[in-house]
């Protein structure tokens, strides 16, 4: 059972992690404090993980449990199923962001030719699917990966 340090501690430093990038979002500041804000941000990350791991060694928190527990009985499975599903969520991810790049290279030019002549709309939606269809295989590979597992 966790105690309220464990579930309130994190929620507040997440808040004033979050605290500097507010104006940011916002769109009231500079480049130069935006960059600023956003270091802040990550080393405050980094410093709230640490920091919470200290806190669950302090407590004597095990990932595995006591003895007998029901979490060792949940905890089943070979290195090779865990890489697995750690590939099949790589196929996916990646597959995803690559999608991402391309539409987002594609769908602008698309829209500016088809401005500029209604004729070359069919050419260039093809452009923009075939970046979509990245993703879509990636998705395909991923399924096949947990098939198999």
């Amino acid at each position: 059972m966790l105690t309220w340090m464990e579930l309130v501690l994190p929620l507040i430093l997440i808040v004033l992690i979050s605290l500097p990038l507010i104006n940011v979002f916002r769109g009231k500041t500079t480049a130069k404090t935006a960059k600023s804000r956003l270091i802040t941000h990550i080393a405050s990350f980094f410093a709230v993980i640490a920091l919470v791991l200290v806190v669950q060694l302090f407590n004597g928190f095990s990932v595995f449990g006591a003895e007998g527990d029901v979490v060792e009985d949940l905890m089943t499975g070979t290195l090779a199923q865990g890489l697995g599903f750690l590939s099949a969520a790589l196929a996916t991810g990646m597959s995803a962001l690559g999608a991402g790049i391309a539409v987002a290279a594609a769908a602008p030019a698309a829209i500016g030719a088809f401005s500029e002549n209604e004729k070359n709309f069919g050419k260039s939606l093809i452009f923009v699917a075939l970046g979509e269809g990245v993703a879509i295989y990636g998705l395909l590979i991923s399924i096949l990966i947990i098939n198999q597992l």
